[in-house]
């Protein structure tokens, strides 16, 4: 009878570190191509942020994904900002019609002196990231409706 409960055992002990392991496995994983809807909230002069505008029309969202697609990551750097952002995006994947979206959220600074904008990702696989002069335009064009 113990025999039995140790096989017992080691076979719920694997089938439980399998269960964890493909639930954790693309938690983290951006896929561009999953964008269903993108909600910008703009700081103010006050930096308390405006009433959240939704993106959801598909030639948006495509101009989105094409910037994001050209944002230059480097996780693990924790930069400290000396303002505040310019526009939090939160972004939302959906992966699995029968899951829950999955959201990200970015703080993005446009950068008046060089043009270019700086981006801070709740997701640790992204972190901080830049994104160059032509990108940043498109971007702050879409996000900010200019």
């Amino acid at each position: 009878m113990p025999k039995r409960i140790n096989i017992y055992l080691i076979i719920s002990t694997v089938f439980l570190m399998f269960l964890i392991g493909c639930s954790n496995k693309g938690s983290k994983e951006v896929n561009l191509n999953q964008l269903t809807r993108v909600d910008v909230e703009v700081v103010k002069s006050d930096e308390s942020y405006e009433e959240a505008e939704m993106i959801t029309d598909e030639e948006s969202l495509e101009v989105v994904r094409k910037s994001f697609e050209q944002i230059k990551w480097e996780p693990n750097v924790e930069p400290k900002m000396a303002r505040k952002e310019d526009v939090k995006a939160t972004l939302f994947f959906e992966y699995d019609e029968n899951m829950p979206e999955r959201l990200f959220t970015y703080q993005i600074w446009f950068n008046q002196s060089n043009d270019t904008a700086t981006i801070i990702s709740n997701n640790e696989k992204e972190g901080f990231g830049t994104l160059d002069k032509e990108n940043a335009k498109i971007l702050e064009n879409i996000l900010l409706k200019k």
